[in-house]
């Protein structure tokens, strides 16, 4: 019988994933889930030394996202305000966008959000349309990186677990 919650406590890992498309804090749900497996499996192999891998794991793929998205910003020609611009325009439409799609509108409006805000801090601050496109352009990319890269970050996550919680 423990297999079988086994399997089915990594089945609920890997569906975790997908969810980072509606913009959720699913590296540090998943923390917190393999926290409790720690606690209510004390004779597995997952240290507390592990624990912190995986800590630093989620806050890596926080910083991740944040320098993809303003990078992004900036290497298309953006400047600071529009790259923060975009940041908050991400979150704006996010939160937007969730209740569309079953909830897969937040990664539309996460990329048009960006977009959106970091073209209206650009125009704001007299710069020339095609100018505040490109940087717009750049937010955009920067946030779907982002996104990528915490979804990456996940999986390492879930790779790394699965051996010290599978028995053998």
């Amino acid at each position: 019988m423990e297999h079988v919650w086994i399997i089915l406590f990594i089945v609920l890992l890997a569906a975790l994933m997908p969810l980072h498309m509606l913009a959720l804090p699913v590296n540090w749900v998943a923390l917190g889930l393999i926290f409790v497996w720690r606690w209510t499996h004390p004779e597995l192999a997952i240290s507390l030394s592990f624990m912190l891998l995986l800590v630093g794991i989620c806050l890596l793929g926080e910083l991740a996202e944040f320098l993809f998205k303003y990078y992004g910003t900036k290497k298309y020609g953006g400047t600071r305000k529009g790259g923060w611009g975009g940041i908050i325009g991400a979150i704006i439409g996010a939160i937007t966008g969730a209740p569309f799609f079953f909830g897969f509108g937040a990664v539309v409006g996460a990329l048009l959000g960006a977009y959106a805000g970091c073209l209206i801090i650009e125009l704001g601050q007299d710069r020339s349309w095609p100018e505040a496109r490109k940087a717009a352009m750049g937010a955009m990319l920067g946030n779907f990186a982002g996104l990528v890269a915490k979804l990456g970050l996940g999986i390492t996550m879930l790779v790394l677990t699965v051996p010290r919680i599978w028995p053998g």
